[in-house]
């Protein structure tokens, strides 16, 4: 099942996602038939509590960016106002140098779980979507930390639903296109550490929450963005996530917070 969040006459909703329409998945509401896509707003698939985001999950990818390969499973956080949705647009911060694409298979938290095994992560996950952990790369080397780098508003596009019906993560191929162009050509099956043991981990440290969102690390074939640019990240079995990229304002400038 192919699950959207909506926004539709005031509630917002998670629904699945057919032919004629959208389904409302939250029976209180009492909306039992399809409802026309031209009469709701379609949001960001989350708004997560937190985004945790495994690092150096790949071996290539720690190589080509100058990382130590860890030996345990790594994480950082990205701040939940860094969402946006399908089709929204990547906003490239004044003054920041080199901004990359780095697209990832994302998992979203569908039940509340603490200190839980590999084995019985997949009882607690909703489902599967694509992710692109845009990093300011110059930050991210100047600062040696990843706060600033990977949090920027804009920098976590997510999309374009959520796939329920994934039976393996083991074996996915993950892509990412600039302008048409394939950049990133990796598979999951070369993932230092699974995605069951990537959320046994970050749960060993902290208590997950319905909608968090989980991305599993990047393959190698990281590059720049830029204004003008169009980014795709396709994960296999899951969707094919694109968004525009555009220069942000000035700070002086009033800049429109992405619907959530």
């Amino acid at each position: 099942m192919r699950v959207v969040r909506v926004q539709y006459k005031g509630s917002v909703f998670f629904g699945a996602l057919q032919d004629d329409g959208v389904v409302c998945l939250n029976h209180q509401l009492g909306l039992k038939d399809p409802i026309p896509l031209a009469e709701l707003s379609i949001l960001p698939v989350v708004a997560p509590s937190k985004i945790i985001c495994a690092g150096m999950n790949y071996r290539d990818h720690a190589a080509e960016i100058g990382f130590p390969v860890p030996d345990e499973p790594v994480f950082f956080l990205k701040a939940p106002t860094a969402v946006i949705g399908s089709g929204q647009p990547i906003l490239v911060p004044q003054g920041v140098g080199r901004v990359d694409y780095e697209g990832e298979l994302a998992l979203v938290v569908g039940r509340q779980c603490r200190n839980i095994s590999p084995d019985a992560v997949p009882a607690h996950i909703f489902g599967y979507t694509c992710a692109n952990d845009v990093t300011a790369r110059d930050l991210q080397r100047r600062d040696g930390l990843f706060g600033r780098c990977k949090g920027y508003d804009t920098f976590c596009p997510v999309g374009p639903w959520i796939e329920t019906d994934l039976p393996d993560t083991a074996n996915l191929a993950v892509r990412t296109l600039v302008n048409g162009e394939v950049r990133q050509q990796g598979n999951t099956a070369d993932m230092l550490f699974t995605p069951n043991e990537m959320v046994s981990a970050i749960s060993r440290v902290m208590t997950l929450l319905p909608g968090d969102l989980i991305l599993t690390g990047t393959p190698v074939g990281v590059g720049p963005i830029v204004p003008g640019d169009e980014v795709r990240v396709e994960v296999e079995q899951v969707g094919l996530l694109i968004n525009p990229v555009l220069a942000a304002p000035d700070a002086d400038e009033h800049a429109e917070v992405p619907l959530q």
